[in-house]
């Protein structure tokens, strides 16, 4: 079987990793977590994980309904490390809702005309109308972090963006829009793991990108550029909610309730939608140090 990118994934494993990352992955046994700094040794069981998502999905499926009939407006910005989970805790949270109402918006790199338009003009024309929800997979923070770290805006773009940001975050709320901007975070060992599985599976090499590759010895560079973004955007009215994902089914139950959580619905039952882990779910702080 031919690989992705002609194996640059395995190339860098065996040959630019670090050697604790590396080894670390050797190591690992399986539904062993890798980070010795997450709070739990191994993954959650599935059938604790299904009988929790079970019942959130009822919950989502209410809040739609009360969303439809409220005329409420909902922005969800999942953001994260490369790998992280956000596509599989998108599809967590749409698995059982109306494509009609509720949408995902993953925009692909500019076009020459979207090039020259004002920053967030691309993005202003996703946003919800009345009685729908829109579900951000990777989101206006791209200019912060991706662009950034790999030279594709002017120092002069980045601080241009900071500066408009809290305004343009402002007129969302503003606007009644209930708005959240969640971010996943990863370990470095558990995110080149992740990476050497999709370059060996068929089914999801397509979710590889040359980004992914040329990002892997940036790691400490994303690490400052996601530093400075936290306390540069962390917004009193609208604040980042960071959530470690090392284990991908916790993961997906805390960015679910942290949703619930947010939004008044008829009949929501407070009971069932739980408090989220506050081990593995919490402000920009639970962030792990670079």
């Amino acid at each position: 079987m031919s690989l992705p990118f002609d194996g640059a994934i395995s190339q860098y494993f065996r040959e630019g990793a670090p050697e604790a990352v590396r080894k670390a992955i050797e190591k690992a046994g399986k539904d062993q977590i890798l980070t010795k700094s997450y709070p739990y040794r191994e993954e959650m069981k599935g059938k604790d994980y299904d009988a929790k998502m079970q019942v959130l999905q009822i919950e989502l499926a209410k809040m739609q309904a009360g969303i439809k009939a409220s005329g409420q407006r909902l922005v969800v910005v999942f953001e994260g490390r490369d790998a992280a989970g956000k596509g599989g805790a998108i599809k967590a949270v749409t698995a059982n809702m109306n494509p009609r109402q509720a949408y995902v918006v993953a925009l692909s790199k500019p076009t020459e005309r979207e090039s020259h338009q004002w920053y967030f003009q691309r993005y202003v024309d996703w946003l919800p109308a009345k009685g729908e929800i829109a579900l951000f997979d990777r989101s206006w923070y791209n200019r912060a972090m991706i662009e950034h770290v790999f030279g594709f805006c002017t120092p002069e773009d980045r601080s241009r963006f900071f500066r408009q940001l809290p305004e343009f975050e402002q007129m969302i709320t503003d606007e009644g829009i209930i708005y959240l901007k969640i971010w996943l975070e990863v370990d470095r060992a558990e995110q080149l793991k992740r990476f050497l599985d999709r370059e060996g599976d068929l089914l999801k090499q397509w979710k590889l990108s040359k980004i992914d590759v040329d990002g892997l010895p940036k790691w400490d560079d994303y690490c400052t550029a996601i530093d400075e973004t936290m306390k540069k955007t962390n917004f009193r009215s609208a604040p980042w909610t960071v959530i470690l994902s090392d284990d991908k089914k916790r993961a997906r139950l805390a960015a679910i309730q942290t949703i619930l959580s947010a939004v008044d619905y008829a009949g929501k039952d407070k009971a069932a939608v739980g408090t989220r882990d506050d081990k593995i779910c919490g402000g920009p702080g639970l962030r792990p140090k670079s």
